[in-house]
C-alpha cells in the first residue's frame, strides 16, 4: 500500500475529496435509476454492446451496484476496494459511450436515469467521456492512496495513523 510522504496532509484530504465526488455521483446516478428498473434495462439495450439476454440482469443490477459502491466510498469503508470498483465502473461507462460514438449511435447515455434514442446524443459524448475520465481519476487516486480523514476504515481496521495524524504527533513530540 502506498502512503503519501510525511508532511503531505493534502494527500489525505485529496483522497477524502476524491471518494466523496465519486461516491456521491454514483449514489445519485444509481438512486435515480432504482425506481424504474425497466428504463435502466432499456438504457443498457440502447448501447447495442451486450447480448440481448444479458441486458436485463445488467440493467437491474447496475443501479444497485452504483449505490453500494457510492455508499462505501462516502463512508470510507473498504475504501481501496470501493475505489477500484468505482474506477472500473467508470472504465465500463467510457467504453460504452465510446462504442456508441464510434458506431454513430445517438442515445442519451442513461447515466442519471432515462436513456434510449436521442437526437443530440452525439453532441454530449465528449462531455460525458470527460466527466467519466474525471471520475475515473478520483477512483484511481482513492485506490492508490486510500487513507483519508473521516473514514470508517480508520476506526474499523486501525492500521495506524493517517499521514496527517502522524505529522501532528511528530509536531507534538518535537515541542516536548
Amino acid at each position: 500500500m502506498l502512503h503519501p510522504p510525511a508532511g503531505r496532509r493534502w494527500v489525505c484530504w485529496a483522497t477524502f475529496g476524491a471518494r466523496q465526488i465519486l461516491g456521491i455521483t454514483l449514489i445519485v446516478a444509481g438512486a435515480l435509476k432504482l425506481p424504474w428498473p425497466e428504463a435502466s434495462v432499456q438504457a443498457v439495450r440502447a448501447y447495442q454492446l451486450l447480448p440481448f439476454d444479458i441486458t436485463r440482469p445488467v440493467g437491474y443490477v447496475l443501479p444497485v451496484l452504483e449505490v453500494v459502491i457510492g455508499l462505501l466510498l462516502v463512508l470510507g469503508l473498504f475504501t481501496r476496494l470501493a475505489a477500484w470498483l468505482g474506477a472500473l465502473t467508470m472504465v465500463a461507462f467510457i467504453i460504452g459511450i465510446s462504442w456508441v460514438w464510434a458506431n454513430g449511435i445517438s442515445i442519451d447515455c442513461g447515466c442519471f436515469g432515462g436513456g434510449g434514442a436521442s437526437e443530440n446524443g452525439m453532441a454530449q459524448y465528449p462531455w460525458e467521456i470527460a466527466r467519466d475520465v474525471g471520475l475515473l481519476a478520483c477512483g484511481v487516486w482513492a485506490g492508490v492512496f486510500p487513507r483519508s480523514p473521516l473514514a470508517l476504515d480508520n476506526w474499523l481496521f486501525a492500521v495506524g495513523p493517517t499521514p496527517a495524524e502522524a505529522d501532528n504527533e511528530q509536531r507534538e513530540e518535537s515541542r516536548a
